[in-house]
This record gives C-alpha cells, sequence and structure tokens, in this order.
C-alpha cells in the first residue's frame, strides 16, 4: 500500500494537470459571457469583462444555427446508434461463432485501422455522387458505422466473458438470438457506454466529411456551420462571439461526459483490465 506522503504528492500532480486543462475551458466560457468593445482592450481576465450574454443571443439568432444543431443531433445519434448495433454483433460473431474464415476475416477488419479516414474520401464521395447522395443524412452518417475499433473492443469484451452462461443457456434451448440479445448484451452495457460516447464524441466533432458531403447550408453541422460563419470578417473578429460557438459546439459533449463519467471510466477500466 503507497504511504500518505506518496499519495498526497499523487494528488496535488492529478490535480495540477486537471487544472491545466479546466484553465481553458474557464477562459472560454469568460470571454463568451464578455462584451466584444471590452474584449478588444483586454483578454486576460478569468472572469467575464462587463458580463453578457449578447453573444449567445447573436448565435441564437442566426437564422441557420438551429438547423445546424438539429442537423448534428441527427447525424451523431443515428452513427451512435448503428454503429453500436453492428459492432455488438460483429463482435459477438468474432468472439462466440465458429464459422468458416474467420481468421481471414477478422484481420481484415482491424486493418480498417490502419488506413486514415482522409484516404477514403474520394471514393466515398464518388460512390454517394453516383446514387446522388450527398447533402443528405444517409451521407453523413452511412460512412461512420463501419467502425474497426468498436468491433475490436467488442471483440476482446465478449471473449473474455465466461463460457459458462452460454452453455446454461444452450441448455435451457436458448436460439444464438437469444444469448445474444438476453445475455450478452446486458452484460456489456459497460464496454457499450464507453464505446457510444467515444463515437458520439468522434461524429459530434467531425468537420472534414461534412464538409465534402454536405454543400448545401440547410444540411451543415454545427462544426461546418460556426465554421462557414467566420467567412464573416465582423464574426471573425469578435472574439466574444468566437468564443460563443466554442461553447455553444462543445457544451452537448461536456454535459454528456459528466452525465456518463462512472461508466466511460468503468469501460476503460474493464478494457484496460482484459489485456
Amino acid at each position: 500500500m503507497s504511504s500518505r506522503p506518496t499519495r498526497t504528492i499523487g494528488y496535488a500532480i492529478l490535480t495540477a494537470l486537471a487544472a491545466v486543462w479546466i484553465i481553458p475551458l474557464i477562459w472560454m466560457f469568460s470571454l463568451a459571457l464578455s462584451d466584444n468593445d471590452a474584449l478588444a482592450r483586454d483578454t486576460t481576465n478569468l472572469l467575464p469583462v462587463q458580463a453578457t450574454t449578447d453573444n449567445f443571443v447573436t448565435l441564437l439568432e442566426s437564422g441557420r444555427t438551429p438547423g445546424w444543431l438539429f442537423n448534428s443531433v441527427v447525424v451523431t445519434v443515428a452513427t451512435t446508434v448503428f454503429t453500436l448495433i453492428l459492432s455488438a454483433m460483429a463482435g459477438y460473431a468474432f468472439a462466440r461463432i465458429p464459422f468458416k474464415g474467420k481468421r481471414i476475416a477478422f484481420p481484415l477488419v482491424l486493418a480498417g485501422l490502419m488506413v486514415p479516414k482522409e484516404a477514403m474520401f474520394i471514393p466515398l464521395f464518388l460512390i454517394f455522387a453516383d446514387f446522388e447522395q450527398h447533402n443528405t443524412y444517409h451521407a453523413l452518417v452511412l460512412p461512420r458505422i463501419a467502425a474497426p475499433l468498436g468491433v475490436f473492443i467488442m471483440t476482446q469484451f465478449f471473449s473474455e466473458i465466461p463460457g459458462e452462461f452460454e452453455e446454461a443457456a444452450v441448455i435451457d434451448g436458448a436460439s444464438r438470438w437469444t444469448i445474444f440479445r438476453r445475455i450478452m448484451l446486458p452484460m456489456s452495457v459497460p464496454a457499450l457506454t464507453a464505446l457510444g460516447i467515444f463515437t458520439f464524441v468522434q461524429t459530434w466533432n467531425d468537420y472534414l466529411w461534412p464538409l465534402v458531403s454536405a454543400t448545401d447550408p440547410d444540411m451543415f453541422t454545427i462544426t461546418t456551420g460556426l465554421a462557414s460563419r467566420q467567412g464573416n470578417f465582423a464574426q471573425a473578429s469578435a472574439l466574444g462571439d468566437l468564443m460563443a460557438q466554442g461553447v455553444f459546439a462543445s457544451a452537448p459533449l461536456l454535459i454528456l461526459f459528466f452525465i456518463f463519467q462512472r461508466q466511460v471510466i468503468r469501460g476503460i477500466s474493464m478494457g484496460s483490465g482484459s489485456k
């Protein structure tokens, strides 16, 4: 067991690292609540200068911002749900179901981790262009739901579950689908929660593919939509407006993490403990 001074030093180091991470967030919130004219003179305060909510009001009053937020919610939720479904089913198959060619298929799936997503933009763009699907939710969602990392995580998780659970269910006459749905899925909630949050964050923050596929401003996600506002010099030079956009775009992710932080930590610890 570590001594008390050692634990104290460890807590001090963790506190310092947490401060390094959280101070920029506090500064961003402070600037977002500050008057733009005051910020033109001083931007070094961690507390709002001439506090105002005008930056957020201006952002929400811009015609397309609510629509961009709605698009991000639809795309992110749909991508997360379909990714979890496909990753869980594929992970269970690779971990528990013997089938011909599994030793070849699994490495091929993992090989997808080595391919940069930017390298797939041209073929993806051409495919969706041939089907006239750009500027649709299909084009924004479908390329993301095949997640090699998600398949790997779920395969590793299902591989660690003792086989006695399946054997008992088979003796009771349960089918493979029943075993997966009623036994394996409930046991994999921690891993699914962690994977779901990671997928949600990655999809919400994605900028490049929506920039390529969605050329209609009405189909912009919140990332591409807010970035498009920077073409206006007045908006790009108003620091309070810029920080308000950053707060507006990141707030859903912060709320999500604070709600599910225990599940995320549990999922990560279980994943690292299975190595």
